[in-house]
């Protein structure tokens, strides 16, 4: 069985950030799905687990990082070109999320944007191979 990954991830309004995933294309798993949290699906061995604040606060004896103020992780996804890389991103825009400026680093292109509890989300497209170190 292929290592699978599941990112959790806390949320302030577990209702609202589904429905703004969905509006990207995401299903959930309704098996890993209830008033909680949600099991986003974003391929066959990655998992986004989005957990209502309080139940996520359960799995840890830190404080919840508030990821408007401070960045936690940055959830990097590849696609296929850089036309699915900006329309995902032009789809979280029109969702409420804050887009950065994409970048183009040659052999890589990126484009992102912090969602609705400000959590940020990289989408590259490699076109190439990265420079040679030397």
């Amino acid at each position: 069985m292929p290592t699978q990954i599941f990112v959790n991830l806390p949320c302030k309004n577990l209702p609202r950030s589904k429905a703004f995933f969905e509006s990207l294309g995401y299903s959930f798993n309704p098996t890993y799905t209830n008033e909680q949290g949600a099991c986003m699906v974003v391929s066959d061995t990655i998992y986004v687990m989005l957990l209502d604040e309080p139940f996520f606060a359960g799995f840890t004896r830190k404080p919840v990082a508030d990821a408007h103020q401070t960045t936690e992780a940055i959830v990097c996804l590849s696609l296929d070109s850089r036309t699915a890389v900006d329309e995902i991103v032009a789809k979280a825009r029109a969702g409420g999320a804050q887009p950065k400026e994409p970048q183009d680093h040659g052999f890589m292109y990126e484009h992102g944007f912090a969602d609705l509890d400000g959590h940020q989300w990289e989408f590259v497209h490699m076109s190439g191979e990265p420079p040679q170190a030397g």
